[in-house]
């Protein structure tokens, strides 16, 4: 992490902007070095401020120039880490079209009625522009300029000795997996669950996306659904996945809340565990591009019921913690770039 973080604010509220001044003031590595009014204004501002600005905060609800447009402009020019600060639930489709045009990551504003409440994401806020600070500006990636490769071809011989592949994933974990998915072969013959951290009510309309993306069936699962080959299952934003045997003994996702203390929900390490619980040995975990530790004790209790775990290289990841502390830990069978991650799991079928 750099020693002084330079950020621009760009908000249309004189408010928000005073407010997340106030909060990254709280931190002393962090210095606001300007605000913008609207996404033509931040423009400029970055214009004439040139390397003085490391992260911009953003929000999408704006006049004259969206948060989209605004990104797309300024990636072209000199791509820089922002960090999307928006209002949930508003502008689902604008969310994901910044992460695809290359935002790394998101904070949620409380509603507008609420504002005695913005001062509860400050702590999220700070960490979250410490880490995007870090960030490689190669890895700022429009998803619409990846070059995923066509699917690859089905294992020609399924040894069995797999029957799920577990991918846990973070920040950077939008456009990964639009170019991962895709690679994916249609007949794929186990299924692919997926642990992404996303806001609530977000993750429903990303799986429909990624679907567009790909021959493989993608969709965001569902209590009951049948754990089936040849689908990727993306957890619930909000609600912990785990794994049951129904009556007829097929594998069937199971949502709940519970435990609360985690900091994520869903959290890689339940489901992981959970995997592990169920499938024994024939379970292949994948800790891909995120901060912090989820994914660690998952893999802890994958490897030790005998099943194998691979990592993201850290020359891919846009941040590389959540696969280097399963990789500090001893618990990484490989540690395999984005661009060779489709093969590495087809390999392993």
């Amino acid at each position: 992490m750099k020693n002084i973080i330079r950020v621009l604010i760009v908000d249309d509220s004189a408010y928000v902007r005073k407010v997340i001044r106030q909060m990254l003031s709280r931190s002393p590595f962090i210095e606001v070095v300007d605000v913008a009014h609207d996404g033509a204004d931040a423009l400029d501002k970055i214009e004439r401020l040139g390397d003085q600005v490391d992260v911009v905060t953003l929000d999408l609800l704006m006049p004259k120039m969206d948060g989209v447009e605004f990104i797309k402009h300024q990636m072209a020019r000199r791509p820089l880490p922002v960090i999307v600060v928006s209002i949930a639930n508003e502008g689902g489709e604008k969310f994901l079209a910044a992460l695809d045009a290359g935002a790394v990551d998101f904070v949620h504003k409380p509603t507008a009625l609420a504002t005695e409440k913005m001062f509860d994401i400050s702590d999220e806020l700070i960490a979250k522009v410490k880490t995007a600070s870090t960030v490689p500006i190669h890895c700022i990636t429009n998803v619409n300029e990846l070059h995923s490769s066509p699917p690859l071809p089905r294992p020609p011989i399924s040894s069995g000795k797999i029957e799920l592949v577990a991918i846990g994933i973070s920040t950077g974990g939008p456009q990964a997996l639009a170019f991962l998915i895709p690679q994916l072969p249609e007949n794929l013959p186990v299924p692919v669950v997926v642990v992404l951290h996303m806001p609530v009510g977000y993750t429903n309309m990303y799986a429909q996306r990624l679907n567009r993306l790909c021959s493989l069936d993608v969709k965001e699962a569902q209590a009951g659904d049948l754990v089936r080959p040849g689908e990727v299952l993306i957890a619930q934003a909000g609600h912990h996945l785990s794994f049951k045997r129904n009556r007829d003994q097929n594998v069937v996702v199971h949502l709940h809340t519970k435990p609360f203390d985690l900091p994520h929900r869903p959290s890689v390490d339940v489901m992981f565990q959970s995997a592990a619980e169920i499938y024994k040995e024939r379970v292949l975990g994948v800790v891909m591009t995120g901060m912090g530790s989820d994914g660690k004790q998952g893999a802890a209790w994958i490897k030790s019921h005998g099943g194998s775990v691979f990592t993201e290289a850290e020359e891919s990841c846009v941040v590389y913690g959540m696969p280097r502390t399963v990789v500090e830990a001893g618990l990484s069978d490989r540690s395999i770039p984005l661009n060779h991650m489709a093969k590495a799991i087809v390999d392993a079928l």
